[in-house]
């Protein structure tokens, strides 16, 4: 089962990366901004996900995904519970993709192998 150590962990490992607490919380950020979050009761983390996204994922698997409602509404958050995650590849690509969403292109460009495909 995956925890919050190993969203601390596999978070950490990425480059630039920092953690912050914020509302209570562990926060993680490249260059100083968030790209995830652990919840509450550190059962579940927030992560960047473009808001058209969020339907099919959370269609697809609604015991894994969700939104926090009257919260991540009109931003491009989605959360996850970790008690849902495959295992620790996929909650690395999960945190790794929201990284790239956030991290600034210098870093990007200095980290080729962490950069993913190119846009559309």
């Amino acid at each position: 089962m995956t925890t919050s150590e190993d969203v601390r962990r596999v978070a950490l490992a990425l480059p630039d990366t920092t953690e912050k607490l914020a509302w209570g919380q562990p926060t993680f950020r490249v260059a100083g901004k968030l790209f995830a979050s652990l919840g509450d009761d550190d059962s579940s983390i927030a992560f960047k996900c473009p808001k058209e996204e969020r339907p099919e994922l959370i269609a697809t698997e609604p015991e894994k995904f969700f939104v926090r409602e009257g919260h991540d509404d009109n931003y491009n958050w989605l959360r996850a519970h970790l008690a849902a995650l495959e295992d620790e590849e996929e909650l690395h690509a999960i945190l790794l993709d929201s990284w790239r969403q956030v991290a600034p292109r210098r870093l990007l460009a200095a980290h080729p192998e962490l950069a993913g495909p190119e846009p559309g």
